[in-house]
């Protein structure tokens, strides 16, 4: 039986209903007969409403992949959780019972950090184990990541918690490096084998500062040293050109600066909050990013996360 779709105009439902395959609806789509980009359609897929879609002159992909001004996806069951540089996966021990709590599977990977290819890898092989539909939601570095690992068919979605949100060729190391430096850049030391950890003033004043004294120490002498090469891997997939995607500007962030993280946001078209949080807003504010992972896996009305901003 091939795919197809019915497609209707919105106006009371009151007009008839035209069944199309994939490949009538791309044919349709390329020769611009589907829609004027001022109507509204809804899509359903066999029967069954996945969500109220603006039919632009666009690839398919962005047809069936993108809702107008914000997010359509089906509900995932699945989380996996990606650490960021100098971290590993106790970054999410306050989010991940929450979402557990909201009825999700999580899983917290642990990442290498000694390469794009091999975080990846890591990434690859946890969503080997499970069905989809799958949510990756990344923090800092671990936004390069899950870029790179979404574009597997099983994901359905990419969150991004104050996360470096990369195009094909670029990498965390030119992100950062096309704006002016953060804070907490000048507390990076390198060692002798390429890898780079924090200094402990970095990670208290730069990297967690608004963490407990103790949550803040704990940090320092559990970070994980991270080659520098990861850092500058670029990816060769930008899954969020046909995933959803969601958004938390971190606003008191000294890693990334926030005006990054906003430019990088809009660039992805992602559904965005901003949070004042540090850069580790994970463990500064759990309950909004939990929130906002709740909601993009439609688990969680978009006005219990917070304040949007697009």
């Amino acid at each position: 039986m091939p795919n197809s779709y019915a497609v209707f105009a919105d106006m009371a439902l009151s007009l008839p209903v035209k069944t199309l395959t994939l490949s009538a609806i791309e044919t349709s789509g390329r020769a611009g007969q589907l829609s004027d980009i001022s109507e509204y359609c809804h899509l359903l897929n066999w029967g069954r409403i996945v969500g109220t879609w603006t039919l632009e002159r666009t690839p398919l992909r962005r047809f069936v992949g993108r809702m107008n001004g914000g997010i359509g996806m089906n509900k995932a069951s699945y989380v996996i959780l990606v650490h960021g540089a100098w971290a590993d996966g106790s970054s999410w021990s306050k989010v991940i019972p929450l979402l557990l709590d909201g009825g999700l599977r999580v899983t917290a990977v642990q990442l290498p950090l000694t390469s794009l290819d091999d975080d990846v890898g890591t990434v690859n092989r946890a969503i080997a184990l499970e069905d989809g539909p799958i949510l990756l939601v990344g923090h800092s570095y671990g936004g390069v990541v899950i870029t790179q690992a979404g574009g597997d068919p099983k994901v359905a979605g990419l969150v991004y918690i104050a996360a470096f949100a990369p195009d094909v060729g670029q990498s965390a190391g030119s992100l950062g490096a096309s704006v002016e430096p953060a804070p907490m850049g000048s507390e990076v030391r390198p060692d002798s084998q390429g890898f780079l950890k924090l200094t402990e003033s970095g990670v208290k004043n730069d990297f967690a500062q608004d963490l407990t004294a103790t949550e803040k120490a704990i940090l320092f002498a559990a970070q994980a040293p991270t080659a520098a090469a990861a850092l500058g891997g670029n990816v060769s997939v930008a899954s969020w050109k046909d995933k959803p995607s969601w958004y938390l500007v971190a606003t008191a962030d000294r890693a990334i600066p926030p005006s990054l993280e906003r430019a990088m946001a809009k660039a992805i078209n992602a559904k965005t909050v901003e949070i004042a949080s540090s850069h580790v807003a994970m463990l500064a504010r759990p309950k909004e990013a939990a929130n906002l992972i709740l909601e993009a896996a439609g688990r969680a009305s978009p006005s219990s996360v917070g304040a949007k901003t697009a």
